[in-house]
């Protein structure tokens, strides 16, 4: 897979209306991104890259906890256990984000929709728990 064929297969998902792709972008260092609703915000954004030996996405889930970290933590843990093409991940500045990869050479259509689902479902699982557990008010002053 090129970097060409996945931004044509993105053009596609976002022709096609019944397909929940509302948007795509293309960085200049190379990631193509593509946006899909949500019902639990308003859409994800997964970035693909195209390497020389895998296909690399990511999509931005939180900001770190601002409270019970240990439990945010824990959480992800528990869901990184149920998913078997993405994974939840601290990135360099500290936030939450959604990962994977997989060989190119299983690159295709059906592959990267497969990845959107999950992504999808994933980020569907668990935002709201996360943010309710890591972002919660104290009772006190408010």
């Amino acid at each position: 897979m090129t970097l060409a064929e996945l931004t044509e297969i993105a053009q596609r998902w976002l022709a096609d209306p019944e397909s929940g792709v509302v948007g795509i972008d293309i960085s200049r260092s190379g990631w193509v991104g593509v946006r899909f609703a949500q019902t639990v915000r308003d859409f994800t954004t997964v970035w693909f890259a195209v390497g020389e030996l895998t296909v690399a996405y990511e999509a931005y889930l939180s900001p770190p906890p601002r409270v019970n970290g240990e439990r945010v933590y824990e959480l992800c843990l528990k869901r990184n256990a149920s998913f078997w093409l993405a994974h939840i991940a601290i990135d360099r500045h500290g936030d939450l984000v959604v990962r994977g990869q997989f060989p190119i050479a299983d690159a295709d259509e059906d592959k990267l929709d497969d990845v959107l689902g999950v992504v999808y479902e994933l980020v569907e699982l668990t935002f709201r728990p996360l943010i309710r557990i890591g972002f919660e008010r104290s009772s006190e002053g408010t």
